[in-house]
């Protein structure tokens, strides 16, 4: 193994350089003023948690968990995502507190990434989780709130992809019998593998009858009317059960006034095993990918000994920052340049000005090596030099 240059990172590891950190910091603002204006509270927890609890529950593969031990032996992690962790709190520390819990989060998350995926391993996630509300109205909640939340940070051109991963489990094993068959289609679903998807199904020992039924679920990808086309293809009490959910779903979003912004995928597939209903994925036109996801989880929280139905969504701000062409100016400070002996007139300055709002450097003559290069850093410069001087030079 070679040793690291001295300015190299970890894989996939990243700096946050001051522009992009205001800029975050903004959004950041953005998204957590509308999030507790809809009655949620943040918390956080720890960046360390046992694998045994929170690593085996988070749904993440165990190959992407950096994995650590303790003076005692036990196996930690970081944590890999923020749901697992606060399903942890919900049955433990906030266990007296009646449901609905309605909790916010704004943390970073760590997953161990290929050599060659080029994906960071840390990032910030801002985020809900409605725990203890079976209701579609708590599903709808969420959306909304997720489409107030990427409004107000200024995302303008969204759209929500809604699916549901109770219809593709019953689809599936009505056709192909077993879980292990129909986690291979999951497989291709979720990787968006279209075409080997098809070429996967022409190979499967089945009906032309059934076939067909498994390629008729890539065209149901729409408005509204697909939820006619859906219970075509699963013609059973589940079925009917899964399109009138999502016939509800839809028309309280309307009266969220979102419904605009949303669309039905029925082939949508979550890397998160432990989702169990409603699923959706948030795009925008400038990114390949989704900045945005969350669903229905109704079993996570028994593995912490309180069972209760849950709903939530979390935000990558990295992708939503990427989605909002933030690469604009950066907000200069201004300077004051200050020789010694006027040293004590240029804080006061500085200090009045500071209470003001106003961003300010100060800086001593003596330690610039060029002026000139200096000053162009700023968007104002007070040169405040000389024993006699009152004002500026």
């Amino acid at each position: 193994m070679t040793r690291p240059f001295v300015f190299e990172k970890p894989l996939g590891m990243r700096d946050t350089l001051p522009l992009l950190y205001d800029l975050k910091t903004s959004i950041r603002e953005k998204i957590q003023h509308v999030t507790e204006t809809w009655g949620y509270r943040f918390m956080n927890t720890p960046t360390l948690e046992y694998y045994e609890t929170v690593g085996e529950a988070s749904a993440i593969l165990d190959q992407q968990l950096f994995k650590l031990l303790d003076q005692r032996g036990n196996t930690l992690v970081l944590r890999p995502d923020m749901t697992a962790p606060i399903a942890r709190v919900a049955a433990s520390s906030l266990k007296k507190e009646p449901f609905p819990l309605r909790l916010a989060y704004d943390s970073n998350v760590y997953r161990a990434q290929e050599d060659e995926g080029g994906k960071p391993a840390e990032f910030e996630q801002i985020g809900v989780e409605l725990i203890g509300d079976r209701t579609t109205s708590a599903d709808a909640e969420v959306i909304a709130l997720m489409a107030a939340v990427l409004k107000e940070a200024g995302l303008e051109n969204f759209q929500i992809a809604i699916g549901h991963v109770g219809f593709i489990q019953e689809l599936f094993l009505s056709i192909v019998g077993n879980e292990d068959r129909a986690a291979v289609l999951r497989r291709y679903l979720y990787e968006k593998n279209y075409v080997g998807y098809r070429q996967h199904v022409r190979e499967m020992p089945l009906s032309s009858i059934d076939q067909k039924r498994l390629m008729d679920l890539l065209t149901l990808r729409g408005d509204g009317s697909k939820l006619s086309d859906a219970i075509e293809l699963l013609p059973t009490e589940a079925g009917e059960r899964v399109l009138d959910e999502l016939r509800t779903l839809i028309q309280t979003l309307e009266a969220y006034g979102v419904a605009d912004q949303v669309k039905f995928d029925f082939t949508l597939v979550s890397h998160m095993s432990y989702y169990t209903g409603v699923v959706f994925e948030g795009y925008a036109n400038e990114l390949g990918v989704p900045l945005s996801n969350g669903g229905r989880y109704d079993e996570l929280l028994s593995r912490f000994d309180r069972p209760a139905q849950a709903t939530g969504f979390g935000i990558r701000l990295d992708h939503l920052a990427e989605a909002l062409g933030l690469t604009g100016d950066e907000k200069l400070p201004d300077a004051i340049i200050f020789s010694p002996e006027r040293r004590e007139e240029a804080i006061q300055q500085a200090s009045e000005r500071r209470a003001q709002g106003e961003k300010v450097v100060m800086q001593e003559l003596s330690g610039i090596t060029n002026l000139d290069e200096y000053s162009e850093r700023f968007d104002d410069v007070v040169y405040m030099i000389g024993k006699n001087g009152k004002g500026t030079l």
